[in-house]
């Protein structure tokens, strides 16, 4: 059973439920999935970026990531409707808690500069959004073998009532928050 899990059933539900007055353990909120996103913009240049984005989340996850495409055509970014635009990966069940796990206690704190996360990445639904600048915070990708630094975007679903609820889980989890 992955940490976070365990984690979870020990401590997080009976604190949260003292702290909220849950009357069930079923009402205790939690983390349904992670999506992990990366775009690449230069995927229209030059496809083998595309390749290498995939190769390194699907390292970086451990699943398979599946290739977004853009919706409709951007002038503007010279983008056309289809065109293979980044790669996503959706997590659940222990891969999710594995991966959040990695994050927490491996990837963030390698970032540097690190103060911790910023308190304001909830959407109003109780669902949490970071955006990483490089993926070689995660010691999956070996510095030397990557092409280019690229970013990606992770977002925590959670279904709790209100980003109150959510923020109280993922503190609770070990998300470092930094004084708001």
């Amino acid at each position: 059973m992955p940490r976070l899990k365990d984690l979870y059933q020990e401590e997080v539900i009976p604190s949260m439920t003292e702290k909220f007055g849950y009357k069930s353990p079923m009402e205790v909120p939690k983390v349904v999935k992670i999506v992990v996103n990366m775009g690449v913009g230069e995927a229209k240049e030059d496809p083998k970026a595309l390749d290498a984005a995939v190769k390194e989340l699907a390292l970086i996850t451990g699943q398979k990531p599946v290739v977004t495409k853009a919706k409709k055509s951007v002038a503007a970014f010279k983008i056309r409707e289809g065109m293979s635009i980044g790669c996503k990966v959706t997590l659940r069940g222990d891969r999710m808690y594995e991966f959040l796990d990695r994050l927490l206690s491996i990837g963030l704190p390698r970032i540097r500069d690190f103060r911790g996360l910023s308190p304001k990445g909830f959407d109003g639904r109780g669902n949490y959004t970071l955006g990483i600048k490089e993926q070689i915070i995660f010691p999956e990708v070996s510095y030397d073998e990557i092409e280019s630094i690229r970013g990606m975007d992770i977002c925590i679903v959670t279904n709790a009532k209100s980003d109150e609820e959510a923020y109280e889980l993922l503190k609770l989890l070990g998300m470092p928050y930094r004084a708001a």
